[in-house]
């Protein structure tokens, strides 16, 4: 099983637990959980590419312009450079933070990798 199957259930549930807050408009939790998945999803294209464009979706809901264009930016870094491994590693993906910079991953999103690259072996 390669990275993007088997991050898919936990990036999927990230991505619903955001929409649920999000449709609580509870903001703070949805880009949380949007931030985990990100971090949880960013060694595949794919799922980087979604939690970008999920981000963009919310920074266009909030008619936020540094979210927008900092996600369009984003997108374009995720499609083509994340195969080819340039991505700092631990990093949210909000535009409130660098795109170059790493980050210290959380004791439950490391978690969720170690289970990841488990399931991978």
């Amino acid at each position: 099983m390669n990275f993007t199957q088997s991050a898919a259930p936990y990036v999927n549930q990230k991505l619903s637990q955001a929409s649920i807050a999000f449709s609580q408009n509870n903001n703070e939790a949805g880009f949380k959980a949007l931030e985990d998945a990100h971090v949880i999803g960013q060694h595949s294209t794919f799922h980087h590419t979604v939690v970008h464009y999920q981000m963009l979706k919310f920074g266009v809901k909030q008619r936020d312009v540094k979210e927008v264009f900092g996600q369009i930016f984003r997108i374009i870094g995720a499609l083509t450079k994340t195969a080819i491994g340039l991505l700092p590693e631990g990093n949210t993906g909000g535009a409130n933070v660098s795109p170059f910079a790493p980050m210290r991953v959380s004791a439950a999103n490391k978690s969720i990798l170690d289970k990841i690259k488990h399931a991978q072996s």
